[in-house]
């Protein structure tokens, strides 16, 4: 196509603006030729030596914590060992003891 042509076309064209670059063009560039991290290389950085050192010690914790409080005779009696309250009183006070039960009943009318 020569100028001849299409004068208006031409004349247009000639008109616009030269594109101007950004100050941070080079630093765009370069940022995009950079090789993206693989998968492999995500997945290392998610599972870090610190991070699963700092996981696997609150496991552990958790874990202690759990076994501790459920497991059964561990950290405390059966109740069927537990003398009964009526073989603890002495025999000198059965007297009050009898008392104390007419006091309760009559006190419940």
């Amino acid at each position: 196509m020569q100028r001849e042509d299409d004068q208006q076309l031409w004349d247009l064209l000639g008109r616009t603006a030269e594109p101007k670059l950004s100050p941070f063009f080079a630093r765009n560039v370069l940022r995009g030729t950079r090789p993206e991290a693989s998968r492999f290389g995500r997945a290392q950085n998610w599972f870090s030596l610190r991070k699963l050192i700092a996981a696997s010690a609150v496991a552990v914790v958790l874990i202690g914590m759990a076994i501790a409080t459920y497991a059964p005779g561990w950290s405390h009696k059966s109740p069927e060992s537990e003398p009964d309250v009526v073989a603890k009183i002495d025999p000198q006070d059965f007297e009050v003891v009898a008392d104390l039960d007419e006091l309760l009943a009559w006190d419940g009318r």
